[in-house]
Formats: C-alpha cells, structure tokens, sequence
C-alpha cells in the first residue's frame, strides 16, 4: 500500500495459479440453523435432525450458500489477500461475484476443508479496478468433492 491508503499500483499476475493454504472448519447445526434463520429459511429440512433423515440426509443440511460463509469465517477475503501481497484500503475491496458447483450438501457435523488457488487477475479501467478470482474446491471429512466456490473481488486504485 502506498502512502494515503493507496493501492497498489498493479496486481503481479504471476501469482495466477498459486495455491493457498488449505483451512478446515466444522458445519455447526447451530450455526447452521441461525444462517437458515437470518435468509428467512422456514423449511423444517433445515432445522430439524428428524425431518432431514427422513428426507435421505445424513443430518442437517446447509443451505447452499452457507458454505461460502463457512470458509470467510477461518479465511477473510482481506487476510486472504494480504497472503498473496495485495492489499487494499480501507473501502477499496469490494466482493463482485461468486458462483457454486455443487457435488453434494454439506450436513451439520461435516468437516470442510478449503482448498483455494489464484484461477485469474486482470484490471478494468486503465488499471483503476484490479480484479482477482478465487477458485476454491470444497471436500468433507471423507475427501469427498461437496462444491467449487469462484469469487471475484475487486480493488479498487487512487486515481
């Protein structure tokens, strides 16, 4: 970062393909059960061990998009960053899109491991907007493949 909270001035493209540190957490059914609360989530599936079983789950499932909040909470996009060398300031890093393959559900007791790599860098704007995207695969306890997470965050220069 450069004095006045600058950005950097380009992001070094060849950390494309480079290969994060690998995080792990649990699916919590509490935590789990106060994400369904919080999207407006009503269907018993997500809150009740019973109905989940009787509906050919193993537990709990998480809603789809409860996997990315899992992996922000042990590994946050700014930290993230910060590990490749890139580092925006206060009001410079911006989340622009994400998108989900999804193999299998994640269950409440599940442990997730994250494994992310630099899939993209490029810039918008005369290098005004630099742009990395993430790949990150998910896997259970049992190395089973659960999803692929892509997201794109933003950083935003000083002109």
């Amino acid at each position: 970062m450069t004095a006045g909270g600058a950005v950097q001035a380009a992001i070094d493209r060849s950390i494309i393909g480079r290969a994060l540190p690998t995080v792990s957490a649990t699916v919590e059914l509490a935590a789990l059960q106060q994400f369904a609360r919080a999207i407006g989530e009503t269907d018993a599936l997500y809150f009740d061990p019973e109905v989940a079983r009787s509906r050919g789950y193993r537990a709990v499932p998480a809603p789809p998009t409860y996997i990315v909040c899992l992996k922000h909470a042990v590994c946050p996009p700014e930290g993230l960053l910060a590990t490749l060398g890139v580092e925006g300031g206060s009001g410079k890093l911006l989340h622009a899109e994400q998108s989900f393959e999804f193999q299998q559900p994640a269950c409440a007791g599940d442990r997730l491991s994250f494994a992310e790599r630099v899939a993209d860098v490029y810039e918008r704007k005369a290098g005004l907007l630099q742009f990395i995207v993430l790949e990150t695969t998910v896997r259970n306890q049992d190395a089973r493949h659960v999803a692929v997470i892509r997201h794109t965050e933003v950083l935003r220069t000083d002109a």
